[in-house]
C-alpha cells in the first residue's frame, strides 16, 4: 500500500438521495449523508485492490464541509486520494472532495481502519448475545 492512491466516483443525484427523503432535512437537494456514504465507498474501493485477502476497511472519522447545494439530475463527482498510513499499516486517512457540474459542493478528510471481514462481523453480531 503506498500514499497516493486515488479514487473517483460519478453519479447523478436520484429522489431517493435528496434530504427530504434520507430524513436528514426538508429541502430537495443532495443529502449530507449521501455524500458522505459516497466518499466513504470510494476510498473504501480505492484501496480495497491492494489488501490482503479476507481484509477490508471500516470508516472510523470523516470530517467534511457541505458547502453547496446540488439538486435532483446533477452530476456529482468524489475523489479521494490515500493522504497517510499509520506507523502500523492499519490506519488510512483520505483527503476527499466532491463536485457537481458548477463546482466543489464538499471536502474535508476521511479515515478507515483495516480490519479482517469474518472476525469484525462476528464481533458485531457477538453484541446480539447470540
Amino acid at each position: 500500500m503506498e500514499i497516493g492512491i486515488k479514487g473517483e466516483r460519478r453519479f447523478t443525484v436520484t429522489e431517493a438521495q435528496l434530504a427530504s427523503n434520507v430524513g436528514s432535512g426538508l429541502v430537495a437537494v443532495f443529502a449530507t449523508p449521501m455524500m458522505i456514504a459516497a466518499i466513504e465507498g470510494t476510498a473504501a474501493g480505492s484501496v480495497a485492490p491492494e489488501l490482503a485477502e479476507g481484509k477490508t476497511t471500516v470508516g472510523t472519522q470523516i470530517n467534511v464541509s457541505h458547502v453547496a447545494a446540488t439538486p435532483e439530475g446533477m452530476e456529482v463527482r468524489i475523489e479521494t486520494e490515500l493522504a497517510e498510513i499509520s506507523p502500523n499499516g492499519k490506519m488510512f486517512t483520505f483527503k476527499v472532495a466532491a463536485y457537481d457540474e458548477a463546482g466543489l459542493i464538499g471536502e474535508g478528510t476521511h479515515q478507515r481502519a483495516v480490519v479482517d471481514k469474518a472476525r469484525f462481523e462476528q464481533k458485531a453480531i457477538a453484541k446480539k448475545g447470540e
